[in-house]
């Protein structure tokens, strides 16, 4: 049943133009989570608030406006060889950053620090 929905909601963002598409609902007795595979904008989340609406079963009145969520997550990976393999070229800031955005959930990251003369990098 749930796929359905995935399924409108991502039709609809897809008539607005948008590149977000959603992956994964999770409902509880409190809440609705809808898990995207990039973050959303402003239009993103009322093109889904309306949608949620308009569900049959959905109580409209008790629908509070969406919103995105609030933390900040930071990931640290160790032990990145500076070198690239088969080569003498080191491993620069751009090329960490080249590498990771090709996966959606690392985009907009920024580097905490950038490779020294060591043989790890923090990221």
């Amino acid at each position: 049943m749930l796929n359905k929905h995935i399924a409108n909601i991502n039709r609809l963002l897809k008539d607005i133009k948008s590149d977000v598409m959603a992956d994964f609902i999770q409902v509880n007795q409190r809440d609705l989570v809808i898990t995207t595979n990039k973050v959303v904008a402003i239009i993103d989340l009322n093109t889904i608030e309306s949608y949620i609406k308009n569900v049959d079963i959905v109580n409209s009145k008790r629908v509070i406006s969406p919103r995105l969520p609030q933390s900040k997550l930071y990931l640290k990976i160790l032990d990145i060889s500076y070198f690239i393999k088969d080569t003498n070229l080191s491993i620069i800031s751009e090329t960490i950053k080249k590498i990771l955005q090709t996966t959606y959930i690392f985009n907009d990251i920024i580097l905490a620090s950038c490779p020294s003369k060591s043989d790890i990098v923090v990221i």
